[in-house]
């Protein structure tokens, strides 16, 4: 099993199941692919993670989400884990919002949904090398 994971969070279980299954498909099981219908959620899978000694290399967050909004939720995970690399997934970002995230979360991209597996696999890759 990998040692290093990459966690997707979005409040909507398709777009969950569809970024799993193109990243399997990308990259095989290079990595352990993890995935959290919220901000809450995930912060429960991250402890988990380290618990199993599994460290997260990137995460995915869709930033329209209940409670708490993707951009609040990466600067959480960058002042907590400012190695992990963050991507925010979005339909409806502002670019304020967008703005906010690249300087308070080190964001390393942000993808527009609809997305393409190409795309996807792009930024990854890129975000890893």
């Amino acid at each position: 099993m990998s040692s290093t994971a990459i966690l997707c969070v979005d409040d909507e279980a398709s777009i969950l199941e569809a970024l799993k299954q193109q990243l399997k498909r990308c990259f095989g099981d290079q990595y352990v692919y993890e995935v959290a219908q919220s901000a809450e959620e995930a912060w429960l899978v991250i402890d988990e993670l380290e618990l199993e000694s599994i460290k997260i290399l990137i995460i995915v967050s869709d930033w329209l989400m209940p409670n708490v909004k993707g951009d609040e939720f990466l600067t959480q995970v960058h002042q907590r884990f400012p190695k992990i690399i963050t991507v925010m997934l979005t339909g409806q970002a502002d670019e304020s919002a967008i703005e906010r995230a690249k300087q308070e979360a080190n964001l390393f991209a942000c993808i527009h949904k609809p997305w393409s597996e190409q795309d996807l696999q792009n930024v990854i890759s890129a975000a890893l090398n």
